[in-house]
């Protein structure tokens, strides 16, 4: 198996390869396109997602933005996840004067038991978020000063 690199392709900071499907059937590799569009700002946001449960019942839980888009966010919720597909209200609460609050698409979920993650895509208000959360975000990273480096002696 080799990597094809005639195929490689970068795209708003998104890397797009695929890897040639030669050989046995068991052995080929599956192509995998990164679908994000949009450059990503890591850092943490305290946030309230509210969404209803399969049996209707509305579950509120608080967590962190993990890394913020123009378009979406992952985000970091302790105790429960929504599933794939449903819709979820999201809130940054970083501003308690200024609150955004959107709608979202569920589009993966990462049920690990030490770190739950879900990957949301906005469907509404996304002047506002691009506005008070994604260039808010940038602003507050670019004006951050970076750690003095250890002298090893």
């Amino acid at each position: 198996m080799f990597f094809d690199f005639d195929r490689l392709e970068r795209r708003n900071s998104c890397i797009f390869c695929s890897f040639a499907a030669e050989g046995p059937a068991d052995q080929r590799v599956k192509i995998m396109r990164d679908k994000r569009s949009g450059e990503r700002h890591v850092i943490s946001f305290p946030i309230r997602v509210r969404w209803k449960d399969e049996g209707g019942k509305e579950v509120v839980q608080e967590g962190l933005t993990e890394n913020v888009g123009p378009y979406g966010t992952l985000v970091y919720l302790p105790r429960a996840l929504p599933l794939v597909g449903g819709k979820v209200h999201l809130t940054v609460t970083e501003n308690p004067d200024d609150e955004v609050t959107v709608t979202a698409q569920v589009i993966r979920v990462e049920r690990n038991a030490a770190h739950p993650q879900a990957a949301l895509q906005l469907v509404d208000n996304l002047r506002e978020w691009k506005k008070k959360v994604f260039e808010a975000a940038g602003a507050t990273i670019a004006s951050q000063q970076p750690e003095k480096e250890d002298e090893w002696i």
